[in-house]
């Protein structure tokens, strides 16, 4: 009786094995970009992105280069504790949940780290700047706020 049930377990796992390994896997055949015969000419498919004007409020070149320092606070240097991430969070609701500011300010960056909130991004004009600087300003553990949004119109 062991011989048999050896046998047929063998028996059965080997063709488990046979039938899962047999067929070929599409991914590791397929090139991972298509070539250029499925394209066409890769000209006529690729179009140069429009840049906007050096002047034009559209182009952020000199915004993202100051971003890229240490010296300017962005999103990824916010604070991981507990703390932090509840002031956050609790503009965040505040920010969204308040109907009359406009769509650049409520997608204003709120970084908060060691109780001390940072808030940055266009807005569209100082009256929202300062509304969201009391809303931050009244939110529960706040040490310090940061106010570096800027207006569109003065």
């Amino acid at each position: 009786m062991p011989k048999q049930f050896w046998l047929s377990t063998f028996t059965l796992t080997a063709a488990l094995m046979l039938m899962t390994g047999c067929a070929p896997d599409e991914r590791a055949t397929r090139p991972l970009a298509p070539v250029d015969s499925e394209l066409g000419t890769t000209d006529q498919n690729v179009r140069p992105r429009p840049l906007a004007p050096a002047n034009s409020e559209l182009e952020s070149t000199e915004r993202n280069v100051r971003d890229s320092g240490d010296a300017t606070l962005t999103p990824e240097d916010q604070g991981e504790t507990r703390g932090d991430l509840e002031i956050t969070a609790a503009i965040r609701r505040a920010v969204v949940n308040d109907e009359s500011l406009s769509l650049n300010a409520h997608n204003a960056k709120i970084i908060t780290r060691n109780g001390v909130v940072t808030l940055r991004g266009p807005v569209e004009n100082s009256a929202e700047k300062f509304k969201l600087q009391t809303i931050a300003q009244t939110a529960r553990g706040v040490k310090q706020v940061d106010n570096q949004l800027e207006t569109k119109t003065p």
